[in-house]
């Protein structure tokens, strides 16, 4: 039977509790276990797929198509597992199946309430995701506390008590600020986290100390006498320059020896000389680049969160310091192309909504015109697309009727119906709801043979990622490969177009898919790899 680890938070919100937990994840695969990972989201949303970025940060889009919190990127990346639909439950989705079986007459009459049946749903979904895991971490987002996070908080109350002292281990991540004025860190608010998590029920077994500072000794030990937590599992979680050390600094504290002491489990030594390579590719490059991030979300880290550890992960394997220089496309409307000026690359990423996408479509032409090499990706593509008909094939009013709906040529148009993986249509149009009505998660694309986009990957058949509504409207198909456009990449059944490149470009290229969400630090990404090293040749030609 699996065993399960539950990571709670306290104190504050965007203390690392997706990355600690993938972290340990990765320590205990390399001590060959296998394992699973949840995360159990408080917010009423059904999932995050119509929440802003700036409030929620980048949605992560899984192989079977959910659309998820972030998190699930870090547990992909950390871990190389290939999460789920059922990685994923949020309090929407927990109440919408408990009213499902309600309105099915499931409860038999029954009065529905929070305790038992919204608890017993949430353990029944965490019970049934487990994967025969040897493992399965489970995170809950939020901090202790928060109103809406107490039916979770209960509900893995009470997993711990059904699974047993030895099945169930609990984690709990806190804050240890540093006073500068009292030149002294502080371990009042970690107790009263603490305080307010027994308080309901649960005892953690470990605390992560997240803190600036090394915690002296003494300061160990006072937290451990008063959160009842043995001195040597309390944690110090200190801050480090790449998330990529973490995994090495929380070994060198013992966290993984304390879990499988915990689980009276015999395994082998950690093996952790991958992520020893990683660290150092990343503190050792022998290139560096400049890529111009051309996006509308742009002050929010999180936003891109995947894109920038795809550049990461390709700065890795190509030996690159990957510089990310943020520009905002709106910028590029009101005051011109200087912000584009000694760009080594220049990247479009995803996203929704007219805001700032003439911005991102002068920027194509910058890129275009200039042969400074170009990745687009999601809107990317298409904005490549509407820039270069307009352009070259000479339709001035070009557009997507996503953000003009009356345009007379709409070469990126909305298709009405659309087959989901179940083969079910599913409509698609302007009064459908947002959520839930995008082609969404992996597809298969067969690549043209010789073009850029097929020796980037070095097969003809791929497997990508897609989040996205609107589409390449092929009534313009022939008029644009007339013009020179290079359709490189194309759906199983030839309908949709999945990449678009230039042959009389270093390397301009472009795709409908979001390549960034199956980039792993261990093996990079060969389309991100591709562009980094055309930048690098591009660089290399200026200084020449």
């Amino acid at each position: 039977m699996s065993r399960f680890i539950f990571i709670t938070g306290g104190v504050v919100s965007s203390l690392g509790k997706g990355i600690a937990s993938a972290s340990l994840g990765a320590i205990l695969q390399a001590r060959g276990l296998s394992i699973n990972m949840i995360k159990l989201d408080p917010y009423i949303n059904v999932d995050p797929g119509t929440m802003s970025p700036f409030q929620h940060g980048e949605v992560f889009v899984t192989e079977d198509g959910a659309e998820t919190d972030l998190d699930l990127g870090h547990y992909e990346r950390f871990a190389s597992i290939a999460c789920k639909q059922s990685s994923n439950f949020t309090t929407g989705r927990i109440y919408e199946k408990v009213i499902a079986k309600e309105r099915r007459g499931d409860y038999l009459g029954a009065t529905v309430q929070v305790i038992p049946h919204i608890t017993d749903e949430i353990k029944n979904s965490v019970l049934a995701s487990t994967n025969d895991a040897d493992i399965v971490l489970v995170e809950i987002g939020g901090t202790v506390g928060d109103i809406e996070s107490l039916p979770f908080m209960e509900a893995i109350r009470q997993l711990g008590v059904e699974l047993g002292h030895d099945k169930a281990l609990f984690i709990h991540l806190t804050l240890v600020p540093y006073i500068a004025a009292a030149g002294e860190i502080k371990t009042k608010p970690t107790q009263h986290s603490v305080k307010e998590l027994r308080s309901i029920g649960i005892q953690p077994d470990i605390l992560l100390c997240r803190s600036e500072h090394p915690i002296p000794e003494d300061e160990r030990k006072k937290i451990a006498l008063f959160t009842n937590v043995s001195p040597d599992s309390v944690i110090s979680a200190l801050d480090v320059d790449h998330i990529y050390k973490i995994p090495r600094e929380l070994h060198e504290q013992g966290l993984d020896d304390i879990v499988v002491k915990k689980f009276n489990l015999e395994v082998p030594a950690a093996d952790l000389s991958d992520w020893d390579n990683i660290v150092d590719s990343l503190q050792n490059p022998k290139h560096s680049i400049d890529i111009g991030f051309v996006g509308k979300y742009i002050e929010h880290t999180d936003a891109y969160k995947s894109l920038n550890e795809a550049f990461a992960h390709a700065g890795i394997h190509t030996h690159t310091q990957v510089n990310i220089v943020k520009i905002d496309s709106d910028s590029l409307e009101d005051q011109g192309m200087e912000a584009l000026l000694n760009l080594d690359a220049i990247l479009v990423p995803g996203g929704f909504g007219s805001r700032g996408v003439e911005g991102k479509i002068k920027a194509v032409n910058y890129a275009r015109t200039n042969n400074v090499p170009y990745l687009g990706i999601c809107l990317g593509m298409q904005v490549a697309v509407i820039e270069y008909a307009r352009n070259v094939l000479g339709l001035k009013k070009a557009h997507s009727t996503e953000f003009n709906p009356k345009t007379p040529e709409p070469v990126i148009a909305l298709i009405t119906e659309w087959k989901d993986r179940e083969g079910n249509i599913e409509v698609r149009d302007e009064d459908a709801d947002l959520g839930g009505t995008m082609r969404l998660g992996a597809q298969t694309c067969k690549l043209v043979p010789g073009t850029k986009s097929q020796k980037a990957y070095g097969v003809e058949t791929i497997y990508e990622r897609h989040r996205h509504r609107f589409e390449f409207n092929n009534n313009y198909l022939d008029a644009l490969q007339n013009a020179g456009l290079v359709i490189s990449g194309v759906s199983v059944d030839n309908e949709l177009v999945e990449m678009v490149e230039l042959s009389d470009h270093p390397w301009f290229v472009a795709c409908q898919f979001h390549p960034e969400f199956t980039s792993r630090p261990r093996e990079g990404h060969p389309l991100f790899n591709s562009f980094v090293n055309a930048a690098l040749k591009y660089k290399q030609g200026k200084s020449n």
